[in-house]
């Protein structure tokens, strides 16, 4: 038999049906229907809803295996943090109980040495807490109002700091409440104390209600950029020690004999719910020494300064 009498298609027992180029055509029309008829109507919706409803629980049975190696996961590094969070608190704990030693054993020798040079002995500044009730709607000054006025003891002049350092002073007092104006106010004013260089100056608020600034200081003053300014306690209101800014930028401009030292709060002014008021420390301080009146001197007629005639 010659190879051309054989047939090449297949038999009809075995036909296709279409071909896979037309199958390909068709279904791919049938799923661009299917996805613009579902974005436009939303017509498998309903069906996703119950399918999901349905696979629920497998899903959930099959993340289990996923969920608890996650949880170990976690597990094993919260304990490892926190192993390692505990040795750093021994650690600090340690060198506090020490810095607390040497603290007794210094507040020891002060008091010794207070008494043996017959210096007066600290004062004990009495304090009271507050609330903020609002800040003053005023967009050329920063000021806020305590819950705490003059029924409660408050007097106007006193410090008002929270746990970060000072905040601003009391400048009106009313039965139930108190204005405190804010020491980044542009007519606030605060004597601080370098504690690197044991200089003295004055910190003004500014003009934008958010900063503060030296002034008066020489372009050559030793003031550097992280100094942590004190209050002084030479004002008789502020008690001595207490943090009020951070340097945060010297300019030293060469026309000008004076540098321009602006600094950052150590207590920001916003977001502030709970304060602390300070009785003034003058309250404390001994009276100052009144000047002798000078004596009266007559004169007489013709102008000579008493005596006989």
């Amino acid at each position: 038999m010659s190879l051309g009498t054989l047939e090449r298609s297949p038999p009809p027992f075995f036909r296709q049906g279409p071909s896979a180029l037309t199958k390909v055509v068709f279904f791919s029309a049938l799923a661009l229907f299917l996805m613009a008829a579902d974005s436009r109507f939303t017509l498998t919706q309903p069906l996703r809803a119950a399918m999901a409803t349905v696979l629920l629980p497998a899903q959930q049975a099959l993340s289990l295996p996923v969920a608890a190696y996650r949880q170990a996961g976690d597990y094993l590094q919260g304990l490892e943090a926190a192993r390692a969070q505990e040795n750093a608190m021994s650690a600090k704990l340690a060198q506090q109980a020490e810095r607390s030693s040497r603290a007794d054993r210094l507040v020891e020798e002060n008091t010794r040495l207070r008494a043996l040079l017959e210096l007066r002995p600290q004062v004990t500044v009495k304090s009271q807490p507050a609330e903020v009730l609002y800040e003053a709607p005023d967009a050329y000054s920063r000021k806020i109002f305590l819950d705490r006025g003059s029924q409660h003891g408050l007097v106007a002049g006193s410090p008002v700091i929270n746990e970060q350092g000072v905040l601003g002073q009391v400048t009106r007092v009313y039965p139930l409440s108190a204005e405190v104006t804010l020491l980044v106010d542009k007519d606030a004013a605060i004597p601080v104390l370098n504690p690197r260089t044991e200089h003295r100056s004055a910190a003004f608020g500014t003009g934008d209600g958010r900063a503060m600034e030296l002034r008066f200081m020489a372009s050559n003053d030793d003031v550097q950029v992280g100094d942590v300014l004190i209050t002084s306690g030479v004002d008789g209101v502020y008690p001595q020690g207490l943090q009020v800014a951070r340097v945060a930028k010297v300019d030293t401009r060469g026309d000008t004999s004076f540098a321009r030292i602006s600094l950052t709060p150590t207590a920001p002014p916003d977001g502030v719910r709970h304060v602390l008021v300070l009785e003034p420390l003058a309250l404390h301080q001994p009276p100052r020494p009144q000047e002798p009146a000078e004596p009266e001197r007559s004169t007489s007629r013709h102008g000579r300064v008493g005596g006989r005639k």
